[in-house]
Order: structure tokens, then C-alpha cells, then sequence
């Protein structure tokens, strides 16, 4: 049986691929005798800026195959400040971005950089299915089987994959940054103890887990029309908008009355306003979890003692500051809140006036947790 396609603050469950950012560039596909090489997040951006950085791949417990970048300050920085490799940080990108998504402005404006340069031993995540990551030990990319995961996986397999390779590889408790989508796994992993206790402290830009009240139009519509639905029943599990079927999918949902300009922050689709496990369906959520609802993440399962730093914006039509609020009562702590009332959902992370609005502060919240003894 297929997941059900009731939607709980999820993704779809099918993962729709919009190639303009995922591409679908694998290491290897999971039938392939003779992969053919691919272009590396480290050499396509973060070499070229002088910036060393090793690549790493993580198995999921489900088979994924996800990458993983490790970025340094570059030379001349290190050399001239005479510092070591700092406390290790997770970046967890957005949805429809890749690891990439941290590195798209100058190096004096890129979040992934600016951390390297401030002695952080930075770790740049991929989840599955996105563009540097390396598809499955043994499905292809072509198999419906492929596709078939939510948000949920991502929170508890890929997440928790990252987060236990980092903390062998450091031996350390990390930092975790995420905007958008990293921020609605981290939300749901941390509230498992066994993943939690490996992180030192989180900053989530235009966190998410409630949905109530998304404004986006193109979510809306999306909503309205059961898209995710239709594309299932169709056999569709792979949504390339820049195919002749999905231009013309796209060109359908966005008309004279509808701008799509918010596609960047869209397509994560809400119909109940809860925060919870993947709905099988009555009869498998029987089965998975003994109950005929499937259960929600608590967040005041979060510990009160894990530091958190959380910005939102006044223009983000995805992260709705009602349902943020939501989200803040149900902690069980008192997060650092920075309101940004011109900031929509990508400003986060493509505003040229981030670095002195989020990425100071954000450095200096991790800062204060006292880890930087050669900093």
C-alpha cells in the first residue's frame, strides 16, 4: 500500500524534484555498471573560492547514500588568525536546495564561509534526493520505491545519520544550523534523546512545524487541488518542472490572478494543523504505531537545556509568525527570538544583509557556549 497522502505538516511524500536546484546529479545510480562521474559541491563552489573541503558520504539505515561536505577556513585566514579546527557546525539546507544553498553569495556574505573563517569546523549537509547526495545502495533513482519517504525519514534516518557520523568523526557535541526544512527536521530529531544528546546548541532561520496559516498562494493552490494526490495516482514520483508535462503542470497552477514567485518557499503542504508522524491511514497506522492517528513529535520533549536561537521574518509567507508563536509555547525553553520584519523565507539565507542581521549573532549565540578556547 502506498502512504497515504494525508499531509501533516509534511513534504510530499513523494518528494517532488524541482531540477533547476536538485538536477539529479548522483555519484552513481543504484542500476548502473558504469557510473559516470559527477561534479562535487567542493569542486564546483568551495574550492574554486580557496576555501579546503573534503567530501563524505553517510548510509541511511534505509539505504540512502547522503553527502556530506567538510569545510575549512581558507589558508590565508587560518594562517594569519593561527587557528584550529573549532567546534563542528551541521548546516541543513531548505526544501528544493541543496547543501550548495549556504554558499551562493561572495565568501563575505556566504553562511558556510563566514563560519569557516571563524574557526568553526563546518559540515554542510544533503538530504536525500537532492543534488549532492548519492541515491541508494541498490534502488534507482527511476524507482517509484526511490520516492516513496517524507520529512519524517529526513528527520529520523538522514538527520540522525549526519548528526551520529559528525559527533564519531569529532568527538563532539555540534551546533546545528537550519533554515526552512532544517528547521522542521531538527524540530522532530530533537525529540528523540538519542539524537538530541549529540547537539550542543541549534539556530533555526524561519522555523518550522506548525502550518496553519500559510499564506504562500502556490501552496494554497496546491492544497486545494491534491496535487500531491494526483501525481501519485498518476504514477508520478519524480516532478521535473522543466519537462514539457511539468512546465505545463506549473503553467496551470500559475495564471494571471496567482504569482508563483514564492515557488522557493512552496510545495511544503499542510491540511491538519498538527505536528506528527507520517498518516499511513487508519489500517497501517495500526499496524506502525498501535493507534489509528499516528502520534505527534512533542516538542516539550525538546530538553529545556538545549540552547536555541530562532529568527523569523514579517514577509515569510511559509513560516506564518502565528504558527511560529505556536511553536514557541510548546517549548519547554525560552529561545533567543530575532524578528526581521522585512524578511521573507529565502531572505534568510540569500540577503545581503544577512550576515550582519543573522550570521554576527548567530555566531556569537554559539560563541557564548564557551568552545572556542583557541578562538
Amino acid at each position: 500500500m502506498e502512504k497515504s497522502a494525508v499531509l501533516t505538516t509534511k513534504l510530499f511524500a513523494i518528494t517532488i524534484s524541482i531540477l533547476s536546484f536538485v538536477n539529479t546529479a548522483l555519484a552513481f545510480d543504484g542500476g548502473s555498471t558504469d557510473p559516470k562521474p559527477q561534479p562535487t559541491l567542493c569542486d564546483e563552489l568551495i574550492l574554486p573560492a580557496g576555501y579546503p573541503c573534503s567530501e563524505y558520504v553517510v548510509q541511511t539505515k534505509d539505504g540512502f547514500l547522503l553527502g556530506l561536505q567538510r569545510v575549512s577556513s581558507s589558508s590565508s585566514a587560518r594562517i594569519k588568525n593561527g587557528r584550529e579546527r573549532g567546534p563542528p557546525v551541521l548546516l541543513l539546507h531548505g526544501l528544493f536546495m541543496a547543501g550548495d544553498a549556504w554558499f551562493l553569495n561572495t565568501p563575505e556574505q556566504s553562511l558556510g564561509f563566514i563560519l569557516a573563517d571563524h574557526g568553526f569546523d563546518v559540515w554542510v549537509g544533503n538530504v536525500r534526493g537532492t543534488r549532492w547526495s548519492h541515491g541508494h545502495i541498490s534502488l534507482s533513482e527511476k524507482n517509484k520505491n526511490f520516492w516513496d519517504w517524507s520529512w519524517q525519514e529526513l528527520a529520523l534516518y538522514d538527520l540522525a545519520e549526519m548528526i551520529n557520523y559528525i559527533n564519531s568523526v569529532t568527538n563532539s557535541k555540534l551546533f546545528v544550523v537550519g533554515h526552512s526544512q532544517g528547521t522542521i527536521i531538527s524540530f522532530a530529531a530533537f525529540t528523540q534523546p538519542e539524537i538530541v544528546e549529540k547537539v550542543e546548541a541549534a539556530a533555526l532561520l524561519s522555523p518550522i512545524s506548525y502550518l496553519d496559516h500559510v499564506s504562500a498562494p502556490l501552496v494554497q493552490r496546491m492544497v486545494k487541488m491534491h496535487l500531491d494526490q494526483m501525481i501519485v495516482t498518476m504514477g508520478v514520483h519524480q516532478l521535473n518542472f522543466k519537462s514539457e508535462w511539468g512546465a505545463s503542470l506549473l503553467v496551470s497552477l500559475c495564471d494571471t490572478r496567482l504569482s508563483c514567485s514564492d515557488m522557493l518557499s512552496s510545495i511544503t503542504v499542510i491540511r491538519k494543523g498538527t505536528f506528527s508522524k507520517y498518516d499511513y491511514g487508519k489500517l497501517k497506522n495500526l499496524i506502525e504505531y498501535g493507534n489509528f492517528k499516528p502520534p505527534k513529535f512533542d516538542l516539550s520533549r525538546i530538553p529545556k537545556s538545549l540552547p536555541l536561537w530562532m529568527a523569523y521574518g514579517g514577509n515569510d509567507a511559509l513560516a506564518d509568525i502565528t504558527d511560529f508563536q505556536h511553536t514557541l509555547k510548546e517549548l519547554p525553553s525560552t529561545p533567543e527570538v530575532v524578528y526581521l520584519e522585512n524578511y521573507g523565507h529565502v531572505d534568510f539565507i540569500l540577503s545581503l544583509q544577512a550576515k550582519q542581521d543573522l550570521y554576527d549573532p548567530i555566531i556569537s549565540f554559539f560563541k557564548s557556549m564557551g568552545k572556542f578556547s583557541s578562538i
